[in-house]
């Protein structure tokens, strides 16, 4: 058995969780799963999360926290998209998540408009529209977030663009050249 320590159980329990669906999907997603994952004793999971919801919770959190490591500087939206993509495998999960919890009113708007992530997104958008020339940077930031997810979404799908930093380019000239 692994020893986890108790302070670190939840942050271990929504990384396997994490791990576990980017593997074999959100059907996967049981508390006995986890438990085989982190080689704990049957229901100790259950402790800490004790609905499939609160797994649930317990990865979007993780994922967000990771997310927000992943925001530090970069020298525009094209290498903020590479980094993302690194952790393709979470992003992954974030997307299938995003479809899923569609009709839930409090999960769903933790992986978007809620997001702990958002606001950190938001603010790094808002400078690269504002160095791009953008006469409103507040008003376009959510659609360059919209581009960058959807890019993300290719490249983690599978099907890349070929040169997404050409894209993310024509979009900013493009806002910065609307009155």
């Amino acid at each position: 058995m692994k020893v986890v320590p108790n302070t670190d159980r939840r942050a271990a329990i929504g990384d396997a969780a994490v791990a576990l669906v980017a593997e074999q999907g959100l059907r996967a997603l049981t508390h006995r799963a986890i438990d085989r994952a982190l080689e704990l004793p049957a229901g100790s999971t259950s402790y800490y999360a004790r609905t499939r919801r609160q797994l649930i919770e317990l990865m979007v959190q993780r994922l967000a926290g990771r997310t927000l490591t992943d925001m530090g500087p970069v020298s525009g939206p094209g290498e903020l998209l590479d980094r993302l993509a690194e952790r393709a495998a979470d992003h992954r999960v974030r997307f299938a998540l995003m479809v899923d919890l569609a009709g839930d009113p409090a999960l769903h708007p933790l992986l978007t408009t809620a997001s702990p992530a958002r606001a950190a997104f938001l603010a790094a958008a808002e400078s690269t529209l504002a160095a791009a020339g953008a006469a409103d940077p507040a008003r376009h930031a959510p659609g360059l977030i919209a581009l960058v997810d959807g890019l993300l979404f290719d490249r983690v799908a599978g099907s890349a663009v070929d040169h997404p930093g050409e894209v993310i380019s024509a979009y900013l000239r493009g806002v910065a050249a609307a009155p």
